[in-house]
């Protein structure tokens, strides 16, 4: 199969949508089949032995904004795809999806970004509305659409985006291990994370508006408080979270054994259409405390793999936190629970699943082309 990816965001920048293309392209490659990549630049000329093709872009509020242009258009006629994948369609993805769409190719879109939620936060309310219908006329332009979570794909519905399909993403538990807490570089991390000797609560993410990481404040007295990750509002939380520890961005292994290094794991964000840091969280073993709201409510399981909380009541998460770091015992089990379900979600099964949706996509595709029933 070729399959043409636009991606609305790449490497260089780490994110859930990057991680997301990064591990289908994995796949792909191990599978045998043909990609081509368009995204923002700069990013790199190729990965994972596929070409990326990158386009104008510009920056705006932490991310890299891609302009639709010729090239576009070429890669469709020059690469000749048998489905385009749209990742998180937006501007880039928008425009691949109505070309795709005009050309008769199947087309496959993933909802991986709240935009309206990403404009409230960032102090940009009326972009709120003009974005929803935005994403809702790119969506109408896919044979299929995918969503993360429960929460997401009734967002879609909303949209008046029919038979919306759930694609949660997956998860590396072989490099998110429990175990990485007892290597070298996990008691280098415990060393500096522990600073008082509390239990160590910590969050890993970007540092941006949306994912108001200050929530934390509410419990800087009860544990050690770190912060992994970097972002446009890292310097403003500093001053908000002054006895935090921010280790500013890690990776690969550095960043599982910090992961495995951490207590508990707290997610702050109210406006994500899944959030991999808690899936990653959970298959390193660690008690998850997240918003009852958006991705995480299909991830985590309310007293059995860590505590869900209104994210409109701060007390809820302040009491949840407070139950975990005075109590091991419940720090252990719900650690172990969450292992035990990440460890259901592979990317190996979830991408050869994403495959599938791409043959889904040709035969709707098939079907309206030549109206067959």
């Amino acid at each position: 199969m070729k399959v043409l990816v636009a991606a609305e965001s790449f490497l260089p920048s780490m994110n859930g949508v990057t991680t997301t293309v990064l591990r289908t392209l994995d796949h792909l490659a191990e599978r045998g089949h043909e990609a081509l990549v368009i995204c923002p630049g700069p990013a790199p000329r190729q990965y994972a032995g596929f070409p990326v093709i990158e386009v104008t872009s510009f920056p705006w509020m932490g991310m890299r904004v891609g302009f639709p242009t010729r090239i576009l258009t070429t890669a469709l006629r020059m690469f000749q795809p048998d489905v385009v994948h749209a990742a998180a369609p937006f501007s880039l993805g928008f425009h691949a999806l109505v070309a795709a769409d005009r050309r008769g190719i199947p087309t496959c879109a993933v909802y991986q970004t709240d935009l309206a939620g990403f404009s409230k936060r960032n102090h940009l309310s009326f972009l709120s509305t003009p974005s929803t219908k935005w994403l809702g006329w790119a969506h109408q332009h896919a044979d299929v659409n995918l969503a993360p979570s429960t929460p997401a794909a009734a967002d879609l519905t909303a949209w008046g985006i029919n038979d919306v399909i759930v694609w949660p993403h997956g998860v590396d538990a072989t490099l998110f291990d429990p175990a990485r807490r007892y290597s070298e570089a996990g008691h280098a991390f415990r060393a500096q994370f522990q600073r008082t000797g509390r239990p160590v609560v910590g969050y890993i993410g970007r540092l941006n508006p949306e994912k108001e990481v200050e929530r934390l404040g509410a419990v800087a007295e009860l544990a050690d408080l770190v912060v992994v990750g970097d972002g446009t509002v890292r310097q403003r939380l500093e001053g908000q979270l002054p006895t935090a520890l921010f280790t500013g961005r890690l990776g690969g292994e550095d960043l599982a054994a910090a992961y495995a290094s951490l207590d508990v794991f707290v997610h702050t964000g109210r406006h994500e259409t899944f959030g991999l840091t808690v899936q990653e969280a959970m298959a390193a073993g660690v008690p998850v405390v997240a918003p009852n709201e958006g991705g995480p409510v299909d991830q985590v399981v309310d007293g059995e793999t860590g505590f869900l909380f209104d994210p409109d009541r701060p007390e809820e998460m302040r009491e949840a936190i407070r139950r975990l770091v005075s109590d091991p015992e419940l720090r252990r089990s719900m650690g172990e629970a969450g292992r035990r379900r990440a460890l259901t979600r592979s990317w190996e099964a979830i991408n050869d699943d994403l495959i599938g949706y791409w043959h889904l996509a040709a035969e709707r595709r098939y079907a309206r082309e030549y109206q067959i029933a």
